[in-house]
């Protein structure tokens, strides 16, 4: 059965709303959050100081790593489940993630070279690259919502939630912890109250106690009190004295 992009998108609002399974919403909101914070430490990085240059190209390259890391994992995971049973759907945002990783490349290469360059050149390759970041930021925005309608709507009629829950475990599955912990930390701030006691409500059934207490310590500093409260009550912890006041 063929669909128009207006049905995709709205049998993806649709199921959405049902709460179906969603193997793009939480990673998504994670990307959006750590690009926009990158993208916005190049474009007030002082090119006068060494420091914050170096601090700037650093911040670049870990994005890459991510959006590398992130790229792989659709495509061994996500891609291959939508051609299954959708087949030549996937072949567009394919081909976009092929562009992505030469702009990735590209990315990296130029801020790589930020401390090569004498204290002159850094003004011009700070801005440079802020305005070359901010393109591919853009496009990675256009890019996850065509997945978060088109793509989900695809996989929402060919799997059941169980099915993509299993497609979900193998994709985490082959996520080292360290970079699993670094998704922890942008991905749970940026999710709505419910959302985040859902991820944690499963970690904590799935996951040992010293990891979840970890996961917990990572992402604490990133919540508002208000925020915290909420999971702290849904996940019932100890309460914190005081923080009720804050809230």
């Amino acid at each position: 059965m063929k669909f128009t992009q207006q049905e995709m998108k709205q049998l993806a609002e649709a199921s959405q709303a049902a709460g179906r399974e969603d193997l793009y919403a939480g990673i998504h909101k994670a990307l959006r959050a750590v690009m926009a914070e990158c993208l916005l430490a190049v474009g007030r990085a002082d090119p006068t100081d060494p420091q914050d240059v170096t601090d700037a190209g650093a911040r670049v390259c870990a994005l890459m790593d991510l959006c590398v890391s992130h790229v792989h994992h659709e495509n061994n995971f996500v891609h291959p489940a939508i051609e299954a049973r959708t087949a030549g759907l996937s072949a567009d945002v394919a081909q976009e993630h092929l562009d992505h990783l030469q702009h990735i490349a590209h990315l990296r290469a130029a801020a790589q070279r930020l401390d090569t360059l004498d204290a002159a050149q850094r003004s011009g390759a700070l801005h440079t690259l802020y305005l070359d970041l901010s393109l591919f930021v853009a496009e990675n925005l256009r890019h996850m919502h065509v997945e978060e309608t088109e793509h989900n709507a695809a996989l929402w009629c060919a799997y059941t939630d169980d099915e993509l829950r299993a497609i979900h475990g193998a994709l985490v599955a082959t996520i080292p912890p360290g970079e699993m912990m670094q998704v922890m930390r942008w991905m749970l701030p940026q999710m709505n109250a419910p959302e985040r006691l859902s991820v944690l409500g499963g970690m904590r059934q799935e996951a040992p106690e010293p990891v979840f207490r970890a996961v917990l310590d990572v992402v604490q500093p990133h919540l508002s009190p208000r925020d915290w409260a909420k999971l702290s009550a849904g996940l019932g912890l100890p309460a914190v004295p005081g923080l009720v006041e804050a809230v």
